[in-house]
């Protein structure tokens, strides 16, 4: 009698170890499956007080400066982030010793795609003295355009200013750019207005 409750006390005991063993494995396994997932979303690269500059054949056609900027490299569609703000300068080849400029409080760029997008006090400031406040601006460098569809406050060099309501798209060098349900002032006495013929 004595022989048989301590057999069953240790099939007991053997059972109980093996059920918290499987217990504690298949725990194991669902977390690294879960945070699986999620290890792939984190900076690769943190880069402070950062300056990156951009060459086209040996010339420079773009700077940038930033606080901050991280690295998203480990994801199908790596991006890199200025959570802090950034500054652009883009060279144009027709003016390359005046460079226009892009500031942001936040700037997203996606690696593979050429996307640039800038949010929050967007200003642009042309080479040729022209300037651009709103809210956000989408760059695509591939088609080589820029476009918003917040509203646009653009400063002429003359000084006239003139609100742009729904947005605007552009070439991304601004020498040709649209406007949307445009209002505001503009200095006649500096306008060329066309004359009626007599």
């Amino acid at each position: 009698m004595n022989f048989i409750s301590h057999k069953t006390f240790k099939n007991i005991a053997y059972l109980f170890s093996c059920a918290i063993f499987f217990i504690l494995t298949s725990c194991e396994e669902d977390l690294t499956k879960l945070n699986g997932s999620d290890n792939k979303n984190f900076p690769s690269q943190i880069i402070h007080n950062a300056k990156i500059i951009q060459r086209d054949s040996g010339v420079i056609t773009l700077k940038a400066t930033a606080p901050i900027i991280e690295k998203y490299e480990l994801i199908d569609s790596p991006y890199t982030v200025a959570k802090k703000g950034m500054k652009i300068e883009f060279f144009d080849k027709k003016n390359p010793k005046k460079p226009g400029n892009i500031t942001a409080k936040y700037a997203k760029m996606y690696d593979y795609k050429k996307f640039y997008e800038a949010r929050g006090d967007v200003k642009i400031l042309t080479s040729d003295g022209q300037r651009f406040a709103t809210q956000s601006v989408f760059w695509d460098q591939n088609k080589k355009r820029i476009y918003t569809r917040d509203t646009v406050y653009a400063t002429m060099e003359d000084g006239s200013t003139l609100v742009h309501a729904n947005g605007m798209t552009a070439k991304d060098d601004f020498s040709e750019y649209k406007f949307f349900n445009n209002s505001g002032d503009l200095d006649v006495s500096k306008a060329k207005i066309a004359q009626p013929k007599p």
